[in-house]
C-alpha cells in the first residue's frame, strides 16, 4: 500500500512514454497496458468511476480512482467543507461467528473485544510473534457470537492466511469459530459535515443516536446495509457495506440527495485527508517490524490486555509499555519541498535519528506535514531537527497530531 500518489506518477510516465514512442511501439505499449489492466480486480463501481471521469490506477491489485475531474487539493478541501463519497470496496470485510469468536480473535489482536458493547467497535492491530503489526483493522462486536471486521486491501491475502491458519489450529483444539468473507458486498465511505444529513434522507433510522464507532444493520434506500460511523478522514462519516448489486444505485442516490455538494473522491485526496488527521497508512507508517507502542497506538491495547497479554507478541509489547520503546511515531511540519516516505531525519550535526514514513503538502493548512519515526527522547512536540530531501537539509519540527482537528460524532 506504499505511495498512493506514486500510482498517479507511474500512470503519467506510462502515458508520456506511449505518446513519444513510434507507432509499432505505441501499439505494443497499449497492448501491454491493456493486459496489465485486465489482470486488475474491479469493484462493482468501476464503470461508474470511469463514466464520472475517474483516473484509474493500479492499487493493491485493484483498478481504483486516484482522482476525478477535481484536483486532489480541491477534493480534500471539499470533503472538509461539504463531503466526499469514496469507493473502498477493495478493502476486505469479514465476519467471525461462533461461541468462541471473541477469545479466538483476542488471541490475534490487542483490543479488549469482550469489553465492547454490542454494536460498537474499535481500532485494533493484528500482531506477530515479535509484536510487530501484521495489519490494523476496525473490529466490531455485533454480538457475543458475531464479530465484523474490515482489513486493508493490500494485506488481504496475508491477513486471511494468518486468520485461517490460526482458526484451523484453534478449532482442532476444540474451538468453535467459523468465518464468512463478504465478497458479495461493496463498501462505500461517506465522509464530511454533510454525511449525516445526506444519509438521513435515505434511511428511517435516527442517525443522531448512532455515535462514532457504532455499528448497526439498517435499511438504506431499500437495501440491507451494515453501517459503521467511522472513516479515514478525521471527519464525521460512515462506512456503508451494501450488497454489490445495489452499490451503484446507492452511490447515485447519495450524490443526488446532497445536491452536488458531496462529490466522488479518489484515493489521492483520501491519503491527504488521513495524513492531516494523523492516521497511519499500513505499509508506510505501520509494518511488520513496528509495534503498536512504537506507532503511538498504545491506547488501542485494552486495559485487561495490558494486564493479561494473551495475544501474539505480548511479551515484547508489554515490556515496551513498561520500559518505553526505542523509537516513536511523530508528526512533523517542515520547510522546503514536501518530505516523502524514506526521507532521512537528521539532527543538527547530520546524524541520522529517524525516517519519514508519510508526507506531503496539506491542502487545509497550506504547509508541509509528515509522519515518521525518531529515537525516543526526540519525540516531544517542539523538538527541532532536519529532514533531508534530494540531498539538501530543511528545518522541521515535531508537532502534535492530528494536524487538522478531528470532528468525530461523539456523545456530548
Amino acid at each position: 500500500m506504499r505511495g498512493l500518489l506514486a500510482c498517479a506518477t507511474l500512470a503519467r510516465r506510462a502515458g508520456a512514454a506511449a505518446s513519444s514512442a513510434s507507432a509499432p511501439a505505441r501499439r505494443h505499449l497499449a497492448g501491454a497496458a491493456e493486459a496489465a489492466e485486465a489482470e486488475l480486480k474491479k469493484t462493482a463501481l468501476y464503470d461508474f468511476h470511469v463514466a464520472h471521469g475517474g483516473k484509474m490506477v493500479p492499487f493493491a491489485g485493484w483498478s481504483m480512482p486516484i482522482q476525478y475531474k477535481d484536483s486532489i487539493m480541491d477534493s480534500t478541501l471539499n470533503c472538509r467543507a461539504n463531503g466526499s463519497l469514496f469507493d473502498v470496496s477493495h478493502m476486505c470485510g469479514l465476519s467471525l461467528h461462533g461461541r468462541q469468536a471473541i477469545p479466538f480473535l483476542e488471541s490475534l489482536v490487542v483490543a479488549d473485544v469482550a469489553a465492547l458493547k454490542d454494536g460498537t467497535g474499535t481500532l485494533t492491530v493484528f500482531t506477530n510473534e515479535r509484536g510487530g503489526a501484521i495489519d490494523d483493522s476496525v473490529v466490531t462486536k455485533v454480538t457475543d457470537q458475531h464479530i465484523y471486521l474490515v482489513v486493508n486491501a493490500g494485506c488481504r491475502d496475508k491477513d486471511l492466511a494468518h486468520i485461517g491458519e490460526h482458526m484451523e489450529a484453534f478449532n482442532k483444539k476444540g474451538g468453535e469459530v467459523k468465518w464468512h468473507i463478504h465478497d458479495e458486498r461493496s463498501l462505500l465511505a461517506l465522509q464530511g459535515p454533510l454525511a449525516a444529513p445526506t444519509l438521513q434522507l435515505l434511511t428511517k433510522e435516527d442517525l443522531s443516536k448512532i455515535y462514532f464507532s457504532d455499528f448497526k444493520m439498517i435499511d438504506i434506500n431499500g437495501y440491507a446495509c451494515y453501517l459503521t460511523r467511522t472513516g479515514y478522514t478525521g471527519e464525521d462519516g460512515f462506512e456503508i457495506s451494501v450488497p454489490s448489486e445495489n452499490a451503484v444505485d446507492l452511490a447515485k442516490a447519495l450524490l443526488e440527495k446532497s445536491e452536488g455538494k458531496v462529490r466522488l473522491t479518489g484515493l489521492g485526496a483520501r491519503d491527504s485527508l488521513r495524513l492531516e488527521a494523523g492516521l497511519c497508512l499500513y505499509g508506510n507508517d505501520m509494518e511488520q517490524h513496528i509495534t503498536p507502542v512504537e506507532a503511538g497506538l498504545s491506547w488501542a491495547i485494552g486495559k485487561r490486555r495490558k494486564a493479561e497479554g494473551g495475544f501474539l507478541g505480548a511479551d515484547v509489547i508489554l515490556k515496551q509499555l513498561q520500559e518505553g520503546p526505542k523509537i516513536r511515531r511523530v508528526g512533523l511540519i517542515s520547510q522546503g519541498p514536501p518530505p516523502r516516505s524514506h526521507s532521512e531525519i537528521v539532527n543538527n550535526s547530520g546524524e541520522n535519528i529517524g525516517e519519514v514514513t508519510s508526507g506531503g503538502f496539506s491542502p487545509c493548512l497550506k504547509k508541509n506535514i509528515a509522519m515518521g519515526y525518531v529515537k525516543s527522547g526526540l519525540h516531544k512536540a517542539g523538538t527541532e531537527f532536519k529532514v533531508v530531501i534530494r540531498g539538501k537539509s530543511y528545518d522541521t519540527v515535531v508537532t502534535k497530531m492530528p494536524f487538522v482537528p478531528t470532528k468525530y460524532y461523539k456523545p456530548s
